[in-house]
């Protein structure tokens, strides 16, 4: 009787293990299908969930429109909600390291703007473009040499000269506020040309704006600032366009000649933006934000967007861009170390 009893158990011992060994040989199967219990490649599924966009900058600014019209192209390319989200404070700092700080999985893009290849030369954050990968360089708008439509100097050979002649202090600029952007381009310009950079005084300002209406006022002497910034006066013949500080022409500004042809300086700066990742993403979901970037730029959409409000237009793509901003921040930290700007 004890030896059947044995018998019957070791059956039942043996039928549950080779029932436990499907079941296990089951679930380690699900790992192979598609559908809730597994993840799958991400290009496959990519974006399953809404989108964040993260602007530096204050709403209604340059950087915000940019932005704004982005994440309405995007949204449209990828079937998810691309929600644009201001972080602003500390000069731009915030906002960028939001975005490099978080996760890289797709969800978090933003706009980098040039002041990344200014704020860690300025002590205000370790963080560089180094920091991001870029998707692509959207928007650029160069620097330009302006003077009131009633000034002596009708180019800007016969400018830098009068500069040069002077003792310095003599001449004032302004456009934006110390150590800011087109401060340095005035900076960047005037060593290019062998001057000092202390020959030109900058009167600080509250923008490019504020800038050109002292000019106009009579309150200094140029404005170093986009001349798209200052079409408006330029177009209302108050102001008068000397030099862009480009490699070629601007199309909205075909009869100023570049800083090159003026004065043979070779110095040239634009402000631009690129659209930006956390660093670390995978290859495909990378490749898919880049693809549909390049097509929202390429859109009639955005194309009629910054056409209509005047903003420079410039494409450049992962690598070429990535380059530019190398070297914009090689330049814009020589500039800001021969001016005692750095620390």
């Amino acid at each position: 009787m004890t030896g059947k009893i044995t018998r019957i158990a070791r059956g039942i011992i043996d039928r549950r293990a080779a029932l436990t060994g499907i079941a296990l040989a089951a679930i380690a199967g699900l790992g192979a299908l598609p559908g809730p219990f597994a993840a799958g490649p991400a290009s496959a599924e990519y974006p399953e969930r809404p989108i964040e966009m993260i602007v530096p900058w204050g709403a209604g600014g340059g950087t915000d429109a940019v932005g704004r019209i982005f994440a309405q192209i995007l949204q449209e390319n990828l079937g998810q909600p691309v929600n644009v989200v201001n972080r602003t404070g500390g000069s731009g700092v915030v906002g960028h390291t939001a975005i490099a700080r978080a996760k890289a999985d797709g969800y978090t893009m933003g706009v980098m703007t040039i002041e990344i290849d200014m704020m860690h030369w300025q002590g205000l954050t370790a963080l560089t473009h180094q920091d991001f990968d870029i998707l692509g360089m959207v928007n650029a708008d160069p620097g330009g040499l302006m003077v009131s439509e009633d000034s002596e100097w009708k180019d800007a050979a016969s400018l830098r000269d009068a500069i040069k002649a002077a003792a310095p202090g003599t001449f004032n600029a302004s456009g934006t506020g110390q150590g800011g952007i087109w401060h340095l381009n005035l900076l960047g310009w005037l060593m290019s040309e062998g001057i000092p950079v202390e020959a030109v005084t900058w009167v600080p300002s509250e923008g490019s704006v504020a800038g050109l209406t002292d000019m106009v006022a009579g309150g200094v002497n140029m404005v170093t600032s986009s001349l798209a910034e200052g079409r408006a006066l330029i177009e209302a013949g108050k102001v008068l366009p000397l030099a862009s500080m480009s490699a070629d022409r601007q199309a909205m500004f075909p009869d100023v000649p570049t800083i090159k042809d003026a004065t043979g300086s070779d110095w040239s700066l634009s402000v631009w933006r690129t659209i930006v990742v956390p660093k670390g993403l995978p290859a495909d979901v990378r490749t898919r934000l880049a693809d549909a970037v390049k097509a929202a730029y390429d859109s009639p959409t955005y194309q009629d967007f910054m056409k209509e409000r005047g903003f420079g237009l410039r494409w450049m793509g992962p690598d070429e861009a990535t380059a530019q901003v190398a070297a914009d921040d090689a330049s814009l930290g020589a500039v800001m170390k021969a001016a005692g700007l750095a620390k």
